[in-house]
């Protein structure tokens, strides 16, 4: 999984059907780019080939010094015994196709089976059929994506309003904001409870603001017919959040930002200069965020979106950071513990699409094979199949 591979997104695909077939699987952190050891298998072989994955068989002795290598205390490396393949939904509205976010695409891309949910899922208790959760561009507050000044009289907002009041009725609200924040509360039992929520775009600072505003009403009367508490924001309650604290809310519905959060364009500059750093972190010894930045690069060009990067004097000291801006406060990959589970956010909405806008055509991922933005991604699918013990920081 090093610059030789000449496929690296549908890598983990074969990792994860090797998984579903009953096959173990190693992953072998920090060795030639957090490589995958594999059982023997025809099938394997053969769907290497099929896809132009890199590959190479070796006997039980060359496994043995890989193995003594990659174990060895003088290398900032280890072993992670891959189990059972996870189930894995992606919380997406009807309607909703699979180029619409990262994550599917990578997932499509991938040949990795998932599951599409969505708020009468939720709500009814079908989260615990899964193991993994992901969460894209959705908006947890109940206001519509804060698209209102832009987009409120085009034919697919007022469609997607519609739907949602729509939806709210159906499960017994009276207003939408009230049916998100039961959906947010839903999910964030499940990551108590053991689940792994993975979540990038305005799905992260939304998903926080909504655990946050659990108990008073931000939406302007445009969003949900009555007005907004004015002492809304001394009202926050920053225990019942994730990642984030302190931040202040936008409540104006004209305003395309839900929170201080985020980190605003004009403080990002001119794309070329637009950069990530990884952390480096101990294999042996935080082997959780060790996984989540297995990459073939360490410096990584960015991508926007609604929300794209994250201030960090507002994110919480238990978080960790695993790539931020250098020099910078933009934390762009974040994890966490919540109870028995764990949850990841990844700012902006796709990693070969710098400035990703509504109606642009989807991304190519056979042009983008290579990808370290998307395999960012695609080490959280594969996280959830680490045996518990390594599952511990």
């Amino acid at each position: 999984m090093d610059l030789t591979q000449t496929d690296h997104l549908k890598a983990y695909g074969i990792t994860f059907h090797a998984l579903e077939d009953g096959l173990k699987a190693d992953w072998l952190l920090n060795y030639r780019g957090g490589s995958f050891m594999i059982d023997q298998s025809d099938k394997i072989v053969s769907e290497c080939l099929l896809n132009e994955v890199l590959f190479e068989q070796i006997n039980l002795s060359q496994a043995s010094q890989i193995y003594a290598e990659v174990q060895s205390e003088d290398n900032n490396m280890d072993v992670v015994r891959l189990e059972k393949a996870p189930r894995i939904a992606v919380y997406v509205p009807p309607g909703f196709q699979p180029w619409d976010d990262a994550v599917t695409l990578a997932l499509e891309y991938a040949n990795v089976k998932y599951d599409k949910i969505w708020n009468d899922e939720i709500l009814r208790g079908d989260l615990e059929k899964y193991d993994w959760i992901h969460l894209h561009h959705e908006d947890f507050t109940g206001q519509y994506g804060k698209f209102y000044a832009s987009f409120s009289n085009a034919q697919w907002y007022i469609d997607q309003q519609i739907m949602y009041e729509n939806d709210a009725k159906k499960n017994g609200f009276n207003k939408v904001s009230d049916m998100m924040k039961a959906v947010s509360l839903t999910i964030k039992n499940f990551v108590g409870q053991g689940g792994f929520l993975f979540a990038m775009c305005s799905a992260t600072d939304s998903y926080d603001i909504s655990l946050a505003a659990e108990n008073v009403d931000i939406c302007a009367p445009v969003f949900d017919g009555d007005a907004a508490d004015p002492d809304a924001q001394s009202k926050l309650d920053f225990s019942k959040t994730f990642a984030f604290q302190n931040f202040k809310i936008d409540m104006n519905p004209y305003i395309y930002e839900y929170s201080d959060i985020d980190i605003q364009p004009a403080e990002i500059g001119l794309e070329q200069n637009d950069y990530f750093t990884l952390f480096d972190f101990s294999a042996k010894y935080d082997p959780v965020p060790t996984m989540l930045t297995q990459d073939h690069a360490n410096v990584i060009k960015g991508f926007m979106g609604q929300t794209t990067m994250f201030r960090k004097n507002l994110i919480k000291n238990s978080v960790i950071v695993m790539a931020e801006r250098q020099g910078t406060d933009q934390v762009k990959y974040i994890h966490g513990n919540f109870g028995r589970g764990t949850f990841t956010f990844y700012g902006g909405h796709d990693p070969e699409d710098y400035q990703h806008a509504v109606g642009d055509p989807p991304t190519d991922l056979s042009l983008h094979k290579n990808s370290p933005g998307y395999r960012l991604i695609l080490n959280n699918i594969l996280f959830p199949a680490a045996t518990k013990k390594k599952q511990k920081t």
